[in-house]
């Protein structure tokens, strides 16, 4: 008998100017709706994380940032998805040149978005991307949560 289990993977971009961040609420998903998240998806079958980042930043936002100008600033492995047995590896990475406004594309997923402080988020940011960027701006580039 195997202790193999399988980790999903996920990646996020962290939208940066004049230390303000991107966020999106999330509406109508069954998942977290009503709170705020940043731009983010599941890493497809052969994608790296940064790939994935991009994608779903161009898919959620409507911007376009290239490879070059994302870095990785943090990785955090969760045990608990949501009240499920699901377990995640994130990948954030920060992006402070893209071509575009970001804004909503996906509105049956998201009824809000916009620009926030970076120190003063929401207090309906959803806790682990709250604790991301605590632990991003600390220069903490990992947690087991």
């Amino acid at each position: 008998m195997s202790n193999h289990h399988k980790v999903y993977v996920a990646a996020y971009l962290v939208l940066k100017r004049d230390n303000q961040i991107f966020l999106l609420r999330r509406a109508n998903t069954g998942y977290e709706d009503g709170k705020y998240g940043l731009p983010s998806g599941h890493v497809e079958k052969d994608e790296q994380p940064s790939i994935a980042a991009i994608r779903e930043a161009k898919e959620e936002v409507g911007i376009d940032a290239l490879p070059e100008d994302i870095s990785f600033v943090h990785a955090m492995h969760r045990l608990d998805y949501g009240g499920t047995d699901m377990e995640y590896d994130d990948f954030f990475f920060l992006c402070e040149k893209w071509s575009g406004e970001p804004s909503n594309m996906e509105p049956e997923k998201c009824d809000e978005c916009g620009w926030f402080p970076i120190d003063n988020l929401p207090p309906n940011t959803m806790p682990y991307t709250k604790q991301a960027i605590e632990d991003i701006q600390k220069g903490k580039f990992y947690r087991e949560k």
